[in-house]
């Protein structure tokens, strides 16, 4: 047994599908095949079942298939430690963004990142938080970008800017005309929030509890965008964060973005990754190009 093989059965499993197993590992579908078949040979077990145009693990095969990636990771954990003494700021780094962080932030750091750590190939994805902390815990990603506080246990987090949350409403609410919004001007108001699963809604909640402004229960959103269009189309309102306001996400023709009154409610953006990482001085790397990003901004 070696680790091709089980990256062949993690491909294999994770795909259904000999072509594109074989296609996403770079060998022909024979070499998998055959690679697939000696492995359930040594193992004494039979791993998948073959079916027409798919794959199917067996029950053994499902409880090996976790085993198999935590040698994976554990392997690569390893060549990454040994990169790492010689140069910590090179080679790969899996980061997840929320997607209510990620579409606006990232447009503001690459260049900067690209530009400070040339030698860093970052490979970004983009979960929801919950699942976001799974894959961090995981070890399938290795740094977090999200919405703080979240449950700590086993990893480090790192603040990395506050970010007010702003008020978009349609251009013919008596809200457009206010120079700035209180809390208190929204008593009354429909409010537009995210589905389940987005730990903004949550925050929107928050935010909104201390006052009588009224859910929308006949429709949530799957995404920041949607709330947009939403908004424009008259349903309601919404609370958006400040970085998905500026630039093209700004005032359109039918909403208005308005700030709020002091006491501005807010959110912490912070980053989190495991306390056992080998790869501290390239995270903070990254986590100091946007704390400083995000305070010239702010100048």
């Amino acid at each position: 047994m070696n680790l091709r093989d089980l990256r062949y059965f993690v491909a294999l499993a994770e795909t259904g599908h000999f072509g594109k197993a074989a296609e996403r590992c770079f060998v022909s579908q024979p070499t998998l095949s055959a690679q697939i078949k000696k492995l359930e040979n040594y193992l004494g077990v039979q791993l998948i079942e073959r079916q027409p145009r798919r794959v199917v693990l067996t029950d053994v095969g499902a409880r090996i298939l976790p085993l198999a990636r935590r040698m994976i990771e554990e392997s690569e954990a390893i060549i990454a430690l040994a990169r790492n003494e010689h140069d910590p700021l090179s080679g790969k780094l899996k980061v997840a963004l929320i997607p209510t962080i990620g579409p606006y932030l990232l447009p503001l750091v690459m260049r900067k990142l690209r530009k400070r750590l040339p030698r860093l190939r970052l490979m970004l994805y983009e979960y929801q938080t919950q699942p976001l902390l799974e894959k961090l815990r995981a070890g399938e990603i290795e740094l977090g970008i999200l919405a703080l506080p979240v449950p700590l246990d086993g990893l480090e987090a790192r603040k990395l800017y506050e970010e007010p949350f702003t008020v978009a409403v349609p251009n013919d609410s008596p809200l457009a005309k206010k120079s700035t919004v209180k809390l208190d001007d929204l008593n009354g108001e429909t409010l537009l929030l995210l589905e389940d699963g987005h730990c903004l809604r949550d925050q929107a909640l928050d935010v909104c509890g201390r006052i009588e402004a009224k859910e929308s229960e006949d429709y949530r959103a799957t995404s920041l965008e949607t709330l947009r269009q939403m908004v424009a189309a008259g349903l309601g309102i919404t609370l958006l964060p400040e970085l998905a306001t500026r630039g093209p996400f700004g005032t359109g023709q039918a909403l208005t973005v308005k700030r709020f009154a002091r006491p501005v409610p807010s959110r912490t953006v912070g980053a989190v990754w495991r306390r056992s990482s080998a790869r501290t001085e390239a995270l903070n790397a990254i986590c100091d190009v946007i704390e400083s990003t995000m305070k010239e901004m702010k100048k």
